[in-house]
């Protein structure tokens, strides 16, 4: 169990924390269970009785100790606030705990939606048939309405939000940090995806909220399309084309030969952001963002790795990720010249 806190005693204090921040006085937290995936947050997934109220389906994010790839659980807390209240599809956050003395890490409890966020099962079950069909053109217009999301106060420290270069410029350098960091070896692949990506940064100019991880797996899905889209602690103010390009990254195709997440097309993709956002897609921009993206995989599961090797966190999800960084390296000389 997570550092010591057994389930019982972490259904006992969010109990207290649940009494405390609703105002009422009793709760009761029953069917606590570790939910599985989500190799940097832990999420768990429990039912809370309210003394004057129906019984809450809820979900606890929670950080899971020293990590390699810091994130802001309060930050992630206002983007979703913002995004649902702007119509973006995402569950309904309900309460905020940024003591980490509360649950040994900060958390916030949001609302659970059911549905199904496994690739293997939306790539190839019958049931989900009619949602591959539709979940491209979906995907494309939820994209839209993301990038429409106004940026308030509560997101003035979003990363990039004061930054005045271009948002690619930024991603190199915060990803070349990172590497050289990080890095336990040399890896000649990143070194020259580095070099490949600086000699051509593209000029578009348009600055929009950034999801930063948008893809199949970070999307709830039902046999009707998509439901919610998940897990927003890599949110920043970027390059919109960054998350068209994420989406293509091959290793969110989990094998299938199809550009988008492993179910649809780049055109269809495209298209349908387009006649959402009344903004134009240039592919080759997003090109770009996609050979980026491979890049970044690749240092996130060098980070991944280090994050167990250091005794971070003793994960074996996270120790082996740390093999998939040749599968980015390979993925990445497909897309350079």
């Amino acid at each position: 169990m997570h550092r010591g806190v057994s389930p019982d005693e972490l259904a006992s204090r969010l109990r207290d924390f649940l009494a405390a921040a609703s105002g009422q006085g009793d709760v009761m937290v029953e069917h606590l269970r570790r939910v599985a995936g989500g190799a940097s947050r832990e999420t768990w997934s429990f039912d809370a009785r309210f003394a004057d109220g129906p019984t809450r389906t809820l979900i606890l994010r929670r950080d899971p100790g020293p990590t390699n790839v810091g994130t802001d659980r309060a930050l992630e807390f206002r983007v979703l606030r913002v995004a649902h209240a702007a119509g973006v599809p995402v569950p309904a956050v309900l309460w905020l705990g940024d003591d980490p003395a509360v649950l040994e890490g900060c958390f916030f409890v949001m609302e659970r939606i059911e549905g199904e966020t496994l690739a293997r099962r939306l790539l190839r079950e019958p049931r989900y048939a009619a949602a591959r069909r539709v979940m491209p053109a979906q995907l494309g217009a939820i994209l839209a309405r993301i990038h429409a999301v106004p940026l308030d106060a509560s997101l003035d420290d979003l990363p990039g939000r004061r930054d005045w270069e271009h948002p690619a410029t930024a991603e190199l350098r915060r990803y070349e940090q990172l590497y050289r960091v990080l890095a336990p070896e040399p890896h000649p692949v990143i070194e020259y995806g580095f070099r490949w990506l600086a000699r051509r940064l593209p000029s578009s100019r348009r600055r929009v909220l950034v999801h930063g991880d948008f893809r199949i797996g970070n999307v709830m899905f039902g046999p009707e399309g998509v439901r919610v889209v998940l897990d927003w602690e890599q949110a920043h103010v970027g390059d919109p084309m960054e998350d068209l390009g994420w989406m293509c990254v091959r290793a969110w195709r989990f094998g299938s030969a199809l550009p988008v997440g492993g179910i649809g097309e780049r055109a269809d993709f495209f298209r349908a952001y387009g006649e959402a956002s009344g903004e134009p897609v240039d592919p080759d921009v997003v090109r770009f963002w996609e050979a980026l993206g491979d890049l970044k995989w690749a240092v996130i599961c060098i980070a991944q790795a280090r994050t167990y090797l250091d005794g971070g966190v003793r994960s074996v999800e996270l120790a082996s990720i740390g093999r998939r960084t040749a599968e980015a390296e390979h993925d990445l000389l497909e897309l350079v010249d």
